[in-house]
C-alpha cells in the first residue's frame, strides 16, 4: 500500500555536539509552540486526527461502553476531623470533584463545587487540608493550563473565604499547627526575584498567619541551593514539632529535617536523616510520646516501619517495629491512638503479586494482632484516620470488577463495613482477573496482570498491553474503566509489572532505572512476545498503551520491536530523552533517567530515547501520540516532535496521528474529556486489532481483502493534502 501523506513538517539542520557525538535534532524548531509555524503544523495535525476519527467504527458504542463502566460518587476516603468529615463527591454529571462535609448529626453540604466558580469545567479541586478542629480548611483549586496555583481558607461550616488567595503554591504540602490560627505550607518563590527564564522550581517551606498578606509569609526552610527540591510537611499533634522530608525528585532518597517549635517563625531544624548517607526514602510521623515512626526501604526493599528518638540522627539507632517482608512490599500505614482502645494500634497495608492485606499491629513492640477481613482479592489505597485520637480507619477498595467503594474500620469493636452511600457505581463488568508470570529475556520472572471475559472463548484475540515501569510506581489489579470497557467488549487487557516499577520493592525499582532503563523496556517486548508465544493474541492483533512515563516505556519498545504491534497509544509521553529536561518537570528526574549533562547518562538515553532511535522505511505500527496543548509536567514538544519524526520515517500504511487537547493539563481533566479520550483510545485501538465493541470479535488485519486502504483512510489522506 502507498504510504499516507502528512502535513509538510521540515526538518531542520539542528546537528548537537555533546561529549563528542553527534546528535541530530531536525524537529526542534517544533519546541516552540508559540511559533507561527509550529501553530500552523499542528492545526493540520488536528484536521487529519478528525479526519481519521471520522471513519473509525463504533465511536458512539465505544463512548456509550466507557459510560456505563465510569463509576460516580465519593472519590476516596474521607479526611476526619473531631466529629466533621471532609470528602470528595463527583457525580454523573460533574466534570470535577466537589469537596462536601458531613457533621456529626449526618447533615452534609457541600462547601466548594468548582462548576459554581468555573462553568467551564476547566477549573479542578486538587487538594484541601483541614485543621485540626475542623472549623477551618484550606482549599488548593486548579485551572489545568495555568502553572499558578492558589490556596484559600474556607470557613468549613458557611464557606466564607477566611484568607487567601497564597500564590505560586503549585504541588504544595500543607501542615496546619493546633488552633487554626497557622500553618507551614510550600510555594514557589516570586516570579520577580528569579532571572529571567529561570524554569526551576526555587520551592520555600513558609508559615502563614491567617488574615495576614502572604507576602508577610516567613521562609523557614529552603535555600537556592536546591532549587529542584520537593518538600514534604508533617506537624505532631500537640504542635510542637515539625518535620521536613527533601528530596531531589518524586521518587528520590531523601534528608528528614527535625525542629522543636519553641518559636514556630524560627524553627531551629536538626537533620535526622542524611539521604546521601541512607540512599533510601524515609517518609516522618509523630508519635503521641514524641518519638518518630518511620516508614522506610532502608536495608528493607520491600519496606518496614521503625521507631526512633526524634533526636537521634543515624540509623542504626531505628528500631525495627514492622519489619520487612520480602513478598509483599509495604504500601503505607496509620496510627489508631484514641485513649478508649485497649492498646494504640498500627495498621500496615501491603501487596502480595499485587493484592492488598491489612494487618494490625500493637504499637507498642510490633506484635501482630490480626488481618483484616478484605472483601475480595484487591486492592486497599489511601489509609486514613480520625485526628485528634484515631479509633477508626477508612480505605478505599476495589478490584477489576469493582469500583472503587470506602470502608471504615472501628478498631475498638473489629468491626469492617462499607461506607453507605460512599459510592455510585457503573455497570461493572464481568471481568476474570489473574495474576500470571513470564520469563524476561535475561531469565527474570516477571508479573502480568491479565483481565479477560468471565466467560473467556478459545483462540487469540484482541489485546491491549500496559506498562508503566518508572518512579518506583506499582501496579496493581485496579478498576481501569477502559480495561474494563476493552474487556467487555470481548478483549484481552494486560499489564506488565516491569522492572523500574515498584511491585516487587525498592530492588524492583533500582533494576529498570538509571542505566537499567533499557531492561524495562525490554520487559515489556518480553511480555507482548509472551503473550503471542502462548496464543493469546498475535502481533496483528496486539495494541501497547501507556501513559507519561508508560508513555515513554511503549514509544521505546515499539521503536525497538515495531514487529510486535499493530498499535501503540502513548498518552503525555517522553520521547526525547537527550532534551527532556527542558521541558516541564524534566529536570526533576535525572535521579531517574540520568541526564544529557554526563556523558556515561547521555550514553545510556540515547541507548532508548524514542525521538532518536527511529529508522527511516521502517514499517512502524499505527501510532496515536495524545497531549495537552500545556502540559506542565512532561511538557508538549514531545508529543510534536515524535509525531513528525514518526511520520518522516514510517514507510507502513497505518497511521500516525496526533490528539491535541486543549485547555487541560498532564492529568485530571474534565471528566467529559476524559471520557472522550478513552472512547478515543478504545476506538484507535480496535481499529487496527480488530475489536468491536458491537459484536463478536473480528480477526481482520490492518488490509481489506481487496490489499486497499479502508475508504476511511482514503478520506482522511485526501482531507490531510487539502489541509496542506
Amino acid at each position: 500500500m502507498a504510504r499516507l501523506s502528512y502535513p509538510a513538517a521540515r526538518r531542520g539542520e539542528v546537528v548537537e555536539t555533546l561529549f563528542g557525538l553527534s546528535i541530530a535534532d531536525p524537529y526542534r524548531w517544533l519546541e516552540d509552540g508559540h511559533d507561527t509555524g509550529v501553530r500552523d503544523w499542528a492545526s493540520a495535525q488536528d484536521r487529519l486526527f478528525r479526519a481519521y476519527r471520522a471513519g473509525w467504527s463504533g465511536m458512539g458504542s465505544w463512548a456509550s461502553l466507557v459510560e456505563e463502566v465510569s463509576s460516580f460518587g465519593v472519590s476516596e476516603p474521607p479526611t476526619v476531623r473531631g466529629a466533621v468529615r471532609f470528602q470528595a463527591e463527583q457525580r454523573r454529571e460533574d466534570e470535577q470533584r466537589r469537596l462536601l462535609v458531613v457533621d456529626a448529626e449526618g447533615n452534609r453540604w457541600v462547601l466548594v463545587d468548582p462548576a459554581e466558580i468555573d462553568p467551564t469545567g476547566h477549573t479542578g479541586l486538587y487538594d484541601w487540608w483541614p485543621s485540626r478542629e475542623g472549623e477551618r480548611v484550606a482549599v488548593q483549586l486548579e485551572v489545568a493550563e495555568q502553572p499558578g496555583s492558589d490556596i484559600l481558607v474556607l470557613d468549613a461550616r458557611t464557606g466564607a473565604t477566611l484568607d487567601g488567595p497564597l500564590p505560586r503554591a503549585r504541588n504544595t504540602s500543607l501542615a496546619w499547627l493546633p488552633g487554626g490560627q497557622e500553618f507551614y505550607y510550600v510555594s514557589r518563590v516570586p516570579d520577580d526575584q528569579l532571572a529571567p527564564g529561570d524554569t526551576r522550581l526555587h520551592r520555600r517551606v513558609r508559615l502563614h498567619r491567617i488574615g495576614t498578606g502572604w507576602e508577610d509569609d516567613t521562609v523557614v526552610f529552603g535555600d537556592p541551593d536546591t532549587p529542584d527540591h520537593y518538600y514534604g510537611l508533617t506537624v505532631s499533634a500537640d504542635g510542637r514539632h515539625l518535620a521536613i522530608t527533601a528530596m531531589a525528585g518524586p521518587a528520590s532518597p531523601n534528608h528528614v529535617y527535625v525542629a522543636e517549635l519553641v518559636d514556630p517563625r524560627a524553627p531551629r531544624f536538626v537533620r535526622v536523616v542524611d539521604g546521601r548517607t541512607t540512599r533510601a526514602r524515609v517518609l516522618p510521623r509523630f508519635l503521641p510520646s514524641g518519638d518518630l515512626l518511620l516508614v522506610t526501604d532502608y536495608e528493607a526493599p520491600c519496606g518496614r516501619i521503625c521507631v526512633t528518638d526524634r533526636h537521634a540522627t543515624y540509623p542504626a539507632a531505628w528500631r525495627t517495629l514492622v519489619p520487612e517482608d520480602p513478598d509483599a512490599p509495604l504500601d503505607e500505614c496509620v496510627v489508631l491512638d484514641d485513649p478508649a482502645l485497649a492498646r494504640p494500634v498500627l495498621l500496615v497495608a501491603r501487596a502480595q503479586h499485587g493484592i492488598s492485606t491489612v494487618t494490625s499491629h500493637d504499637l507498642a513492640d510490633g506484635r501482630p494482632l490480626g488481618r483484616l477481613p478484605l472483601p475480595g482479592a484487591g486492592v486497599v489505597s489511601s489509609l486514613r484516620t480520625n485526628l485528634p485520637y484515631g479509633r477508626q480507619a477508612w480505605f478505599g477498595y476495589c478490584d477489576v470488577a469493582t469500583p472503587p467503594v470506602i470502608y471504615r474500620y472501628d478498631a475498638a469493636d473489629g468491626t469492617l463495613e462499607q461506607e453507605a452511600g460512599a459510592a455510585i457505581a457503573g455497570h461493572a463488568p464481568n471481568i476474570r482477573g489473574r495474576s500470571v508470570t513470564y520469563r524476561a529475556s535475561d531469565g527474570t520472572e516477571i508479573p502480568l496482570f491479565l483481565f479477560t471475559p468471565a466467560e473467556e472463548p478459545p483462540g487469540p484475540r484482541p489485546t491491549l498491553l500496559y506498562g508503566y515501569g518508572s518512579f518506583g510506581m506499582p501496579m496493581r489489579p485496579w478498576f481501569f474503566p477502559l480495561a474494563a470497557a476493552w474487556v467487555s467488549a470481548g478483549g484481552t487487557y494486560a499489564v506488565a509489572c516491569v522492572r523500574g516499577g515498584g511491585e516487587a520493592g525498592e530492588d524492583w525499582h533500582e533494576a529498570g532505572r538509571g542505566p537499567r532503563k533499557h531492561r524495562a523496556i525490554s520487559d515489556f517486548n518480553d511480555a507482548a512476545a509472551w503473550l503471542v508465544e502462548t496464543g493469546r493474541t498475535t502481533p496483528g492483533q496486539m495494541a501497547s498503551y501507556g501513559v507519561s512515563g508508560g508513555g515513554l516505556l511503549v514509544t521505546a519498545a515499539a521503536t525497538q520491536r515495531p514487529d510486535l504491534y499493530a498499535a501503540v497509544i502513548a498518552a503525555g509521553p517522553l520521547c526525547d530523552m537527550v532534551r527532556y529536561e527542558h521541558f516541564g518537570l524534566g529536570r526533576t528526574w535525572t535521579e531517574e533517567f540520568g541526564t544529557a549533562a554526563h556523558p556515561d547518562q547521555l550514553r545510556w538515553l540515547l541507548r532508548y530515547s524514542p525521538y532518536h532511535n527511529l529508522r527511516p522505511g521502517t514499517p512502524y505500527p499505527a501510532f496515536l501520540l495524545a497531549g495537552a496543548v500545556t502540559d506542565l509536567q512532561t511538557g508538549e514538544a514531545h508529543v510534536s516532535k515524535m509525531c513528525a519524526a514518526l511520520q518522516h520515517a514510517t514507510s507502513s500504511d497505518r497511521p500516525v496521528l496526533m490528539r491535541r487537547e486543549p485547555d487541560t493539563a498532564h492529568a485530571a481533566s474534565p471528566a467529559s474529556r476524559e471520557r472522550a479520550l478513552t472512547a478515543d483510545i478504545l476506538a484507535f485501538a480496535g481499529e487496527h486489532t480488530g475489536l468491536s465493541p458491537d459484536g463478536p470479535v473480528s480477526r481482520r488485519t490492518a488490509a481489506t481483502p481487496n490489499g486497499r486502504a479502508p475508504r476511511w483512510r482514503r478520506r482522511a489522506a485526501r482531507d490531510c493534502r487539502r489541509s496542506r
